[in-house]
């Protein structure tokens, strides 16, 4: 098995619009006379690539350490999408689930699912969905989409980097 990175930068991505910039703060300096250099990263947790855990939509649900490290690695589908709108029709005809737990969705950012591919991919069996789109969900129907999977129990991974894959 190929292992490819395709996160992004957590500081040099575009903020999700509304959410807060990133930034690094200077601590400790060795060259202003201190022991060791130390910063802080400030950021919001949803930016750059990221998990939403199903307790991001579902109130008492997983949170992040709830979820196991192995759903995170190993083989996926990678399915390249036109941008736009993502069916329940396109999904049937386009995403094959056989043996397949995780779902990546390549649209150039500019693919989105509705409510009807996302409760077709909540009842397919796959167990991680991710998208290199800032937000799995078109806009209007966001909250559904991601309700829809993560009352699965369906983690998505948003902001990925797919284009070398």
């Amino acid at each position: 098995m190929e292992l490819i990175d395709i996160s992004r930068d957590l500081l040099k991505t575009p903020v999700y619009p509304g959410d807060p910039e990133g930034y690094v703060d200077n601590i400790k300096s060795i060259r202003a006379g201190e022991n060791c250099n130390l910063n802080a990263v400030y950021t919001c947790l949803h930016t750059a690539t990221h998990v939403d855990a199903p307790l991001h939509f579902v109130d008492g649900a997983g949170a992040m350490e709830t979820l196991p490290l192995d759903l995170f690695i190993g083989e996926c589908l990678v399915v390249e999408t036109p941008p736009g709108p993502i069916t329940g029709a396109f999904a049937e005809d386009n995403f094959p689930w056989r043996d397949c737990e995780r779902l990546l969705i390549k649209g150039n950012g500019f693919s989105h699912l509705m409510e009807s591919s996302a409760y077709y991919i909540a009842d397919s069996g796959i167990k991680l969905v991710g998208t290199d789109s800032q937000t799995i969900g078109i806009s209007g129907s966001n909250q559904t989409v991601h309700r829809a999977l993560l009352s699965a129990n369906i983690p998505i991974i948003e902001g990925l980097d797919l284009s070398d894959v």
